[in-house]
């Protein structure tokens, strides 16, 4: 149900019938940020104009403000009945008999939620909750904000480009012995995000590295929406991917030239086998070239190599449909932020930095220069191969020659 909806049904609206947005309408929307890819989105979900949005945006600073109605306060809802049973001239000890409520609540919300003009008696359910919500919020003085010399402190720093951890951190080392030269980073973010805080001028958040003036929400794991549609999460991955006992099953990845060429080199690791290949990608990662890429390197496999592909969740896969249609792969997501998912391919990826440094345009190597830079890696000896090479290991494997591989993620 819409929040206008449920107004509606409350028999409860603002001025020439139309709903009023609450409190408990603006505490619904940002419980439902972190589920929602932005702003914007979580108001649509709750129906509510992206220009409310931006106002709370603008007051909050992007951070999430204390607006936790306390049980014992009387709802939204029981004010709209208040407010049609007190027109209806009920009186108060029987209003509170059908809300379950003391006499002396209902007494007292009268009288002090009276409407400031008509008949004293006025009572509007809109009005009565604004002053509630007003009275509400009493949040203490920001340390920030009455500190004058704390302050100075912090917008030095912030300045001179630090972060706020580091500001926090290095005051405690700085002033010893001084409490009250002790903020938290948090409390810094809040300074300069939410003006209503006080303290530090927004414009100071340009030192920050993010550079952000609105605060980006923060998601659990669980809340995290598919990127994609379709994927299928590492967790769907079988066992025998993960013993490597199975040769097929492939991690990938992009290695980034330098920010101005939008460069990038895509790279394949065989998991049991450590077995490189190298994808080159003329024009930049896009989800079309990378496509393109990777159904031709992997047409000359054969198919008994073709069984999975474990990726990260970068747009360059958003084709992971048509690449599964195309060669035959599972394809598996690993978890945001989750690199040790794909160990093989992060530890190939840094001795392939040997050969392609960061900072390079690497549309500089042709097809055939990675198809070099693979069989040398692959002519490498290997540790966690007992000193065999990858090489060496797929021959034997498709020979059917080869011990299984030792179960080690480097």
């Amino acid at each position: 149900m819409r929040w206008s909806q449920h107004l509606a049904l409350e028999g409860c609206m603002g001025v020439g019938g139309r709903p009023r947005v609450r409190r408990s309408v603006e505490r619904a929307f940002w419980e439902l940020v972190p589920e929602h890819r932005s702003w914007l989105d979580a108001g649509a979900a709750l129906g509510v104009s992206d220009r409310i949005v931006l106002r709370w945006l603008t007051e909050s600073g992007g951070v999430k403000p204390r607006l936790v109605e306390p049980s014992r306060s009387l709802s939204y809802a029981e004010r709209c009945r208040i407010e049609a049973l007190h027109a209806a001239k009920v009186r108060p000890a029987e209003i509170a008999r059908r809300l379950g409520r003391h006499r002396s609540t209902i007494t007292r919300e009268l009288a002090r939620n009276a409407t400031a003009r008509g008949p004293k008696d006025n009572y509007g359910a809109v009005n009565a909750q604004s002053k509630a919500d007003r009275r509400a919020r009493r949040p203490k003085p920001a340390k920030l904000a009455t500190s004058l010399r704390l302050r100075h402190e912090v917008q030095d720093r912030l300045g001179q480009n630090h972060s706020p951890e580091q500001i926090a951190r290095r005051l405690r080392e700085d002033f010893p012995d001084d409490a009250e030269m002790r903020v938290s980073h948090e409390t810094i973010y809040q300074s300069l995000y939410v003006q209503s805080r006080g303290g530090l001028k927004r414009e100071l958040a340009r030192h920050l590295r993010t550079g952000r003036t609105l605060r980006k929400p923060h998601r659990q794991p669980d809340q995290r929406r598919q990127r994609f549609a379709g994927m299928v999460m590492i967790s769907e991955r079988p066992p025998e991917v993960e013993d490597r006992a199975v040769p097929g099953h492939w991690e990938g990845d992009l290695i980034l030239g330098s920010t101005q060429s939008g460069s990038a080199v895509g790279t394949l690791v065989e998991r049991s086998t450590r077995f490189v290949m190298l994808l080159h990608l003329p024009g930049g990662h896009t989800a079309d070239i990378v496509q393109e890429a990777m159904v031709a390197k992997m047409a000359m496999l054969p198919e008994q190599l073709r069984r999975s592909l474990t990726w990260d969740q970068g747009s360059e896969m958003a084709h992971h449909v048509q690449i599964a249609e195309a060669t035959g792969l599972s394809i598996y997501f690993c978890d945001p932020h989750s690199p040790w998912q794909r160990g093989s391919n992060e530890n190939t990826n840094g001795l392939l930095r040997q050969y392609l440094p960061k900072g390079e345009d690497l549309s500089f190597y042709g097809p055939g220069m990675l198809d070099q830079i693979a069989a040398e890696l692959n002519a490498r000896p290997r540790k966690t191969l007992k000193w065999r090479t990858p090489a060496e290991e797929l021959d034997a494997l498709l020979s059917g020659e080869s011990d299984p591989p030792v179960a080690t993620t480097g």
